[in-house]
């Protein structure tokens, strides 16, 4: 088997993949039906209120983040994501038969996005430590990089199918689609053979939240990569109000036109989530030149003058954007204790995700007052902030430097400074 698909040979993750990946299409198709709902059926192209329902759909990741953290520790995962995809679905099913009755309002929105935010809370750093117990540690990273692939081809496919529903059949049967989903992922859960999994040691005692924020104060480098991840979620990472407002009011197209964005983004997003699984072991120097790279390609699309390059520079949108997080993902989940997995993955979603309470609403804010291009060229000025001051902060902290080279094709090395009194020797960085 191809190392890309390694994990794949596994019993436990084949089948918990085949499952996810249904249902991350029905999650892409829910997403979108959604926001088209907020934006053309129940306002008129309010980009506040859409910020609104992205913010509470995220601000129980942030509150919530300690205590499940704590709870994906303390009793085993399995069980976790059988009770909160099963809520996530109870939450979809309701927004569909609203929808579907005629009775929908904006405020029901409100309250169903904040329902799933508070099962995703707890959905999410038990779904991200779970893959340590499916596979073994030498192939986290490749599970890690599979599990983005799955949620990339999603994209690929959900968006733009919901854009056709939507025209053909109409936003709540979409939605339907969705609900529906679910299903695949929990009968993958209960399909799958529990004396194959890993059980690492579950915590006890009331310590635990306390433990999990000592552990990551402690580890400058873990606090790095939440930092970069971060300013990257609050204000690049806002794909799902940024691409509405541009669809809509820049170039004045439909749902069919808005759900083939994500599509087309997600073809970059795809190709990186690829490449991440292939690579053994993830890198700081990765992680850096991809956060660069996603700085220019957002900045060109949102100066892009037409809908065809708006959708063209969002290949490499995407395939920035989805190299920067595997190879987060798989770096601290490398680097982190098995007993305290589920804590620190908790504050690293809550840090990523929990971002987008704040950009959100925010992001929302700017499209209104100055227009959708800077709700876009707001996310590439603050990242490109952060790849400076992260690549200031290594140089500082490590003695690294950073020197392009060009006698065996071009290429950047990383180096080390280890002996202040001698010469600079490469090393690649951890």
């Amino acid at each position: 088997m191809s190392p890309t698909f390694a994990s794949l040979s596994i019993y436990n993750y084949r089948v918990y993949f085949s499952g996810a990946l249904v249902s991350n299409i029905g999650t892409w198709m829910g997403r979108v039906a959604q926001d088209w709902l907020v934006l053309t059926e129940l306002t008129d192209h309010d980009s506040t209120a859409l910020g609104i329902v992205t913010a509470l759909q995220f601000a129980p990741v942030v509150l919530l983040a300690p205590w499940a953290g704590a709870l994906a520790d303390r009793f085993r995962k399995r069980r976790i994501l059988l009770g909160t995809q099963t809520a996530l679905a109870v939450t979809s099913a309701i927004l569909a038969a609203v929808t579907l009755t005629g009775v929908v309002q904006l405020w029901h929105v409100y309250l169903l996005a904040l329902l799933q935010g508070v099962a995703t809370a707890a959905d999410n750093p038990t779904r991200q430590a779970f893959v340590s117990e499916m596979v073994p540690h030498d192939r986290i990273s490749n599970a890690v990089g599979l599990n983005s692939a799955s949620f990339n081809a999603a994209r690929l496919i959900g968006p733009g199918f919901a854009g056709l529903l939507i025209a053909w059949i109409g936003t709540g049967w979409t939605l339907v689609f969705n609900t529906v989903s679910f299903v695949s992922v929990l009968f993958a859960l209960r399909m799958m053979r529990g004396n194959e999994l890993e059980k690492p040691p579950l915590a006890k005692g009331r310590g635990g939240l306390r433990e999990g924020f000592a552990y990551v104060r402690h580890r400058p480098d873990i606090m790095l990569i939440m930092a970069i991840v971060f300013m990257l979620g609050t204000f690049g990472m806002n794909f799902q109000i940024t691409m509405a407002l541009m669809a809509t009011t820049v170039f004045g197209k439909g749902a069919g036109e808005f759900g083939l964005l994500g599509s087309i983004m997600a073809i970059g997003s795809l190709s990186a989530a690829l490449m991440s699984a292939r690579r053994s072991r993830p890198r700081l120097r990765t992680l850096l030149i991809a956060l660069a790279a996603f700085v220019v390609a957002s900045a060109a699309a949102a100066l892009a003058p037409s809908y065809v390059l708006f959708a063209i520079f969002l290949v490499p949108v995407g395939l920035s954007a989805m190299t920067v997080l595997p190879t987060a993902n798989s770096m601290v989940q490398l680097s982190v204790a098995p007993h305290m997995r589920g804590r620190v993955m908790a504050l690293y979603m809550a840090i990523f995700m929990g971002g987008t309470p704040l950009g959100a609403p925010l992001i929302g804010w700017i499209g209104s007052e100055y227009g959708a291009r800077w709700t876009i060229l707001v996310g590439s000025i603050a990242t490109g902030l952060t790849a400076v001051g992260a690549t200031i902060y290594l140089m500082r902290r490590d003695d690294i430097r950073f020197r392009y080279e060009w006698d065996r094709g071009p290429h950047l090395n990383v180096l080390r400074l280890r002996d202040r009194s001698q010469a600079l020797t490469p090393e690649q960085v951890r």
